[in-house]
């Protein structure tokens, strides 16, 4: 019996600004991508946010990326491997501490956005990243871009021995090459549900993806992302979870092994 997780980003908003439809989505998901303060999120929020997944039986994951509120961690900034390392670890610390104040134990990190990224992009990138990971708890999971694209960051993770997730973006258009289409480009974000639920079940069933043009990209994934910023993202994980079950799929937390 084939199973996935479905995980979300979560926690995005900051202060008095409320972004994503964090109380309703958790509802249809198995992990939650907590931001940590840097591209957003605030405490009262990470410890809202981890409240909810405790009380939803949702996997807590870290969600690190560049310290780039204004720009929602979206942009490139030119740091080095250690400052990149370095700025992994405090937050995931961060999160950690709100986990263990709420009674649970957090399971994955996945890089956000530019961070993430540039991690598919750069192997410095992703051992620093991977580092930081593996220096603060070796079982944490790493989340990486699924397919050949992914190989640099996969790698990475599986050089500091953590056990790896390969991530699929079913609510996101994929370029010939198999990395995730530029949010500038149109098209880039798919916000029709019942598009988005074909993408799910060829990515889990058939292990592949249809890229903008229009080639057939192979890749295995442990979890599918939604992301909570999306106008349709509720309707989006509900469609999703609705025909993967109907499909015979469980939906599960995610699950890997060291290789």
């Amino acid at each position: 019996m084939k199973s996935i997780d479905l995980n979300c980003d979560m926690g995005e908003a900051f202060g008095r600004y409320h972004l994503g439809m964090d109380g309703e989505i958790i509802r249809h998901i198995t992990s939650a991508n907590i931001a940590c303060g840097w591209h957003a999120g605030d405490p009262l929020v990470m410890d809202r946010t981890v409240k909810s997944a405790v009380k939803n039986n949702v996997g807590v994951g870290a969600h690190p990326g560049f310290p780039d509120l204004l720009g929602f961690g979206r942009r490139n900034m030119d740091c080095t491997p250690q400052e990149i390392r370095q700025y992994v670890i405090y937050q995931i610390g961060a999160l950690m501490a709100f986990c263990k104040a709420n009674g649970t134990r957090m399971r994955h990190v996945k890089p956000h956005g530019a961070l993430y990224l540039t991690a598919v992009e750069k192997p410095d990138i992703a051992r620093a990243v991977a580092e930081a990971v593996a220096n603060v708890d070796p079982g944490l999971i790493f989340v990486t871009l699924a397919g050949k694209k992914g190989e640099i960051m996969a790698r990475a993770g599986e050089e500091m021995g953590l056990p790896v997730a390969c991530e699929a973006f079913p609510d996101r258009a994929y370029t010939p090459e198999g990395t995730l289409q530029p949010r500038s480009q149109p098209g880039a974000v798919i916000i029709d549900p019942a598009e988005v639920a074909e993408r799910a079940l060829r990515m889990v069933l058939e292990e592949r993806v249809i890229a903008v043009d229009g080639s057939s990209i192979p890749l295995r994934a442990d979890t599918l992302c939604v992301h909570g910023d999306t106008p349709t993202a509720v309707t989006l994980a509900r469609n999703i979870g609705h025909a993967l079950e109907k499909e015979g799929v469980v939906l599960s937390a995610m699950q890997a092994e060291s290789k």
